[in-house]
């Protein structure tokens, strides 16, 4: 077992907790340059919080991936006759 698996390491589980959030905003590109070496430092020593990161990162990259792409001409334009129902529902409402 590693080091960081029998927790004899420098980094303790509570040293961890303090990386979690600077994890996302090394992923983000919000740290300056030396908070990034102090973080990609300790994800070269700390197996578990490689593996957040590189979950983190590979979400973000599918989120990325899903927002860019557009939504198929059928779908948009059922969404607009919806949309147009409901708008001729709340107007005929108010007429009443």
């Amino acid at each position: 077992m590693s080091q960081h698996e029998h927790g004899s390491h420098e980094h303790g589980r509570d040293d961890c907790v303090d990386y979690i959030e600077r994890i996302v905003y090394l992923l983000d590109n919000e740290l300056d340059q030396a908070d990034c070496a102090v973080v990609e430092m300790h994800l070269r020593e700390c197996g578990p919080c490689l593996e957040r990161y590189d979950l983190q990162r590979a979400v973000k990259q599918l989120v990325q991936r899903s927002c860019s792409e557009a939504a198929p001409e059928s779908l948009r334009d059922r969404v607009r006759l919806q949309l147009r129902e409901v708008s001729v529902q709340i107007t005929e409402r108010r007429v009443d």
